[in-house]
């Protein structure tokens, strides 16, 4: 259920797909203005490249950041004039992944309507319920219908836990209601055909 994450010489940055597409057209330029504030703040870290994703950057970094370091790249992103501040999360450092599923939540979710379950939903039940507080996803989440006769959907969850993975400890098993549905959260393991790593 908890695999080991990618190597923690990196700090990921998640932010929406409109700060990714700015971000990314000068990235040879915040390369050279990064390493030039960590230098003048005395680290030993310097950045080596930055790459995207669908969920934001990552940047690749000689060393392990350390907090110091990690402030001033938060700065340095959310200071540019073409990102939105407001559609940028803190930096982090990598962890292992774990898998979920939930159980229990309807294919048609609105009242009389014909209308699938979409990500939008999801991530807005995630927002509702602060059992999912402090749980960071790896990816979006994916939502498939149980079978093709079956009117319920099973959503499936990648998620940023430690290596111990308490995160997922503290989940599984637990419900929560979507509507007048009661949905479950399920322990599952990595999903076939799914990037183990998100920076791979």
């Amino acid at each position: 259920m908890t695999t080991k994450g990618p190597s923690r010489k990196q700090v990921i940055i998640p932010m929406s797909r409109e700060n990714i597409n700015s971000f990314m057209k000068s990235s040879s330029l915040h390369v050279a203005n990064l390493n030039r504030l960590l230098r003048n703040a005395k680290s030993e870290v310097l950045t080596d490249y930055i790459h995207a994703d669908s969920i934001g950057i990552t940047i690749i970094t000689n060393k392990v950041s350390q907090q110091l370091d990690m402030t001033i790249i938060n700065n340095y992103v959310k200071s540019l004039n073409d990102i939105n501040s407001l559609q940028v999360d803190e930096p982090r450092l990598p962890k292992s992944k774990s898998y979920l599923k939930i159980i229990g939540i309807p294919i048609f979710p609105h009242a009389n309507s014909q209308e699938r379950l979409t990500l939008n939903d999801v991530e807005t039940i995630l927002k509702q319920n602060h059992i999912f507080n402090n749980i960071s996803l790896a990816s979006k989440p994916r939502v498939i219908k149980v079978s093709p006769k079956s009117d319920m959907s099973i959503v499936w969850l990648d998620i940023w836990d430690v290596q111990s993975g308490n995160n997922t400890k503290m989940l599984i098993n637990r419900c929560f209601n979507v509507g007048n549905y009661i949905a479950t959260i399920r322990g599952a393991n990595m999903n076939p055909g799914i990037l183990q790593c998100k920076n791979c």
